[in-house]
């Protein structure tokens, strides 16, 4: 009896040390979570975008699948404009051979401003069976496509498997965006972004599209179709903002309230404790950084911070020193399976 004791105490024990590695470590939503929202039905929040043949809802209205087959992509389009908001859905990526295509969850307002639009962009870009997928975000202010803000980072899960939620905050003092509830980066409005950090009122896309020519390793893997339907799914829709009418000159005193009450928000400040969570994820997964590419820009752009820990990472071009294999991780990473391998032995 008492070794039996003595082994349920032990088992106990080991539970807890690998939970706590997992709150530390892993960062998972077990630990800590943003703050309570409201989720919406599709009707509520979005209308088709294009190819409607390819959008199917659930008979709940809560989830919508957009589909890619060699007839067209799919997409969504909220059915407001949102003069600042923290806009989410939880998705589960297309499984199998996936090379060549994007999905993409993003802001926007190119409909209303052409060539003087605003974007925040999560593109997440498919791979060849057995490679994870790849994800990038992304920023542009009035138009500046040549001046693009873009971060590339690879997933420490399989997003095929179980639906992941993906957020982004934006407000007039900062961006933030969020895998599950760990903000991967985080964008400050400085003075000198001027007309580069988004300011104008945009709507909220969903999209599941070929991009044979740039998605997979430059465009030498194209999408497969002989591996269609490609399925991705959106539910937990959020849209959490000021609606607006684009056009209406009056915008900040009209959203005055609601973009005071969007700031005090718990997801519009990170917690030191998210700040830990940002540093795991950034020196692990992150594999190009815009703001350590000297080659582009000589001079970091203004809003840029550079964090020493992540300066040594990366070369002149912004890429890894030491090259990342998508199936594994960064060296540091393997300190990290080592501690979870003496957790399960019972080593202290």
């Amino acid at each position: 009896m008492d070794h039996e004791m003595h082994y349920f105490h032990l088992k106990k024990r080991r539970s807890f040390l690998l939970f706590i590695f997992m709150c530390i470590t892993l960062k998972t939503a077990l630990c800590f979570n943003i703050s309570s929202t409201s989720t919406l039905t599709f009707a509520e929040a979005y209308s088709p975008l294009f190819s409607k043949f390819n959008i199917q809802r659930s008979s709940d209205d809560k989830t919508v699948n957009l589909i890619l087959n060699r007839f067209s992509g799919s997409g969504i389009i909220s059915s407001d404009y949102y003069n600042y908001g923290f806009f989410s859905a939880s998705i589960k990526m297309p499984s199998e051979y996936t090379a060549g295509i994007v999905v993409a969850f993003y802001t926007s307002n190119v409909d209303t401003f052409e060539k003087n639009h605003d974007e925040l962009d999560i593109e997440f870009l498919g791979n060849v069976k057995g490679k994870a997928w790849r994800f990038q975000t992304n920023m542009y202010g009035k138009g500046s496509v040549s001046r693009g803000r873009e971060e590339r980072y690879r997933m420490w899960f399989d997003p095929t498997k179980d639906s992941h939620r993906y957020s982004i905050l934006w407000t007039p003092k900062n961006t933030i965006f969020y895998v599950d509830n760990i903000p991967i980066r985080e964008v400050i409005r400085h003075e000198a972004m001027k007309g580069d950090y988004p300011s104008k009122p945009m709507s909220i896309y969903a999209t599941i599209w070929d991009a044979s020519s740039w998605a997979t390793n430059g465009g030498k893997q194209k999408v497969n179709y002989r591996f269609e339907p490609f399925v991705t799914e959106f539910k937990d829709l959020v849209l959490e903002g000021c609606i607006v009418d684009p056009t209406d000159q009056l915008l900040s005193t009209n959203c005055t309230d609601q973009i005071d009450q969007l700031i005090a928000k718990d997801y519009s400040t990170i917690t030191s404790e998210g700040r830990r969570s940002m540093k795991w994820f950034r020196e692990r997964y992150m594999y190009y950084s815009y703001c350590y590419d000297n080659i582009r820009y000589p001079v970091p752009p203004p809003e840029c911070v550079i964090v020493p820990s992540e300066r040594e990472m990366f070369k002149t071009s912004g890429r890894l020193r030491n090259k990342m294999k998508f199936g594994g991780s960064h060296r540091r990473h393997r300190r990290s399976r080592d501690a979870r391998r003496r957790i399960s032995k019972g080593d202290n």
